[in-house]
């Protein structure tokens, strides 16, 4: 994938980039395997906003991504790379031998035409599904499971790769795209590779209208605000208050661990994201 540039005849051209889209194959997706989605604007079954800053935004049509691969044993043939609004990963569409017809999460490298399996018997190839007992250690992986048999739940957006670095007592340790170094079940399965996409981080917005166009509406800073609307609004002039950055509803913002101390997954993690170990 490359990214696009443009002369700056506007000043939101002059940083904005887009993507080429030169990977794409198919423009509409397959009726069967997409689904309409209904906008809440940020709001609950109240209708009061619980979340801010959601409004407006394109139409978008989530497409249905299979993540467990249950047709083990059954091969198939990728038909098209598609692009999906509702995520940074592109998706591949797959046709089995028996005509059925699945997406899937398009690793890096994998072109129309190359074929796929998934199972405890598959080789080791790029877009390949098979448990981690079957995987070579230092290779990349990602749309990792982290129940048997649940579907892939981590490691799914563009760029993004783990490396499965050992195994021991039925237990992988797989080191995660954050750094954290975590045990995850044998057992379970993960796609061979890397997500493509990889020039996705390039891509600059430029201007405000593009994330409008993605439904984020803007939001208004609390040092702004009246001092009844939120803990750091108010004072003579431009000020902040002093104070630490905190939420409308005072939670602090910026350092404040939001994890459980006592979490029961503790106990996979082997190292912490910021190096240290887990007690």
């Amino acid at each position: 994938m490359a990214v696009k540039s443009f002369r700056p005849l506007t000043p939101s051209l002059r940083y904005m980039t887009v993507s080429s889209f030169e990977e794409i194959t198919k423009k509409k997706p397959e009726k069967k395997l997409v689904k309409i989605k209904k906008k809440t604007g940020g709001r609950n079954s109240y209708g009061r906003v619980t979340a801010r800053g959601i409004g407006g935004g394109h139409k978008q049509k989530i497409r249905l991504v299979d993540f467990k691969r249950k047709k083990t044993g059954v091969p198939a043939e990728v038909k098209a790379i598609e692009y999906d609004p509702m995520r940074s990963a592109r998706l591949a569409l797959l046709e089995y031998t028996d005509g059925d017809k699945k997406y899937i999460i398009a690793p890096n490298e994998l072109k129309v035409g190359d074929k796929v399996l998934s199972g405890p018997n598959a080789p080791a190839n790029v877009g390949n599904f098979l448990p981690l007992s079957g995987i070579p250690t230092g290779m990349l992986v990602h749309n990792i499971e982290l129940t048997p048999g649940r579907g892939g739940q981590i490691v799914r957006a563009a760029g993004a790769s783990a490396i499965l670095m050992s195994r021991d007592e039925g237990y992988a340790q797989i080191k995660l795209p954050s750094g954290e170094i975590r045990k995850i079940n044998e057992k379970c399965s993960a796609t061979v590779g890397q997500v493509g996409n990889t020039d996705h981080e390039k891509i600059v917005y430029g201007k405000a209208g593009r994330n409008r166009h993605r439904g984020i509406r803007p939001l208004t800073r609390g040092v702004a605000k009246n001092p009844v609307d939120h803990p750091m609004g108010g004072g003579e002039g431009r000020t902040s208050g002093g104070g630490h950055p905190v939420t409308p509803w005072g939670v602090i913002t910026k350092g404040y661990k939001t994890r459980k101390k006592y979490k029961l997954s503790n106990k996979w993690i082997v190292t912490r994201r910021d190096g240290r170990p887990v007690k």
